[in-house]
């Protein structure tokens, strides 16, 4: 991505955060990317067109982290605790991004189920890891797609605590405290 699209993504990202879909302008978007208006329509067509780019972008930054920790050294059990943290790590980074992807993620409209097929396949990808760690003995077998979700839930439910409390909390010490409750159960 060169400079100033990415100039563009950002500014998107943030225009879109604080204003929400309807409430995003083009306009707006130029002028926090610092850029004319005609050059955000030069690499984008539509603000429909912009907030496809930043969800698929921000998907990607999740099944990424994904594909890099299967293909690591470790037994599962040590893989799930870097793909929690790794996940994390993404959403603190990227709170905004994460904040539009999850606010967008329900509704009647067409950007709404493409952002839903979007996450179906990241919760593929994540169910396909978790069945690996039950092959592997990690963690007990269950209904792998219920697991997925619990899973997902509860990344997002650490993320929204983060937000909402506007804490700067340790990632290993979130990372391990997760960890302890998804593999002892809440007894």
């Amino acid at each position: 991505m060169n400079k100033t699209k990415r100039a563009i993504f950002q500014s998107a990202i943030k225009i879109f955060s604080v204003n929400g879909y309807d409430g995003a302008t083009m306009d707006e978007i130029s002028a926090s990317a610092g850029v004319a208006k005609g050059t955000v329509y030069y690499y984008f067509k539509s603000k429909d067109e912009v907030f496809k780019y930043i969800i698929t972008e921000g998907v990607n930054l999740l099944t990424e982290q994904i594909e890099i920790i299967v293909g690591g050294n470790g037994d599962y059990t040590f893989k799930l605790r870097e793909l929690t943290k790794a996940q994390l790590k993404l959403v603190y980074e990227n709170k905004d991004l994460f904040k539009v992807v999850i606010s967008q993620a329900w509704g009647g409209k067409i950007r709404h189920s493409e952002l839903r097929e979007l996450l179906n396949g990241y919760m593929k990808d994540i169910e396909e890891f978790l069945v690996m760690a039950m092959d592997d003995g990690a963690i007990k077998r269950c209904e792998s797609s219920l697991l997925t979700y619990m899973y997902f839930g509860t990344l997002v439910s650490v993320a929204a605590y983060n937000v909402i409390k506007n804490d700067r909390m340790k990632l290993d010490e979130v990372t391990d405290s997760f960890m302890q409750h998804l593999l002892n159960g809440i007894k």
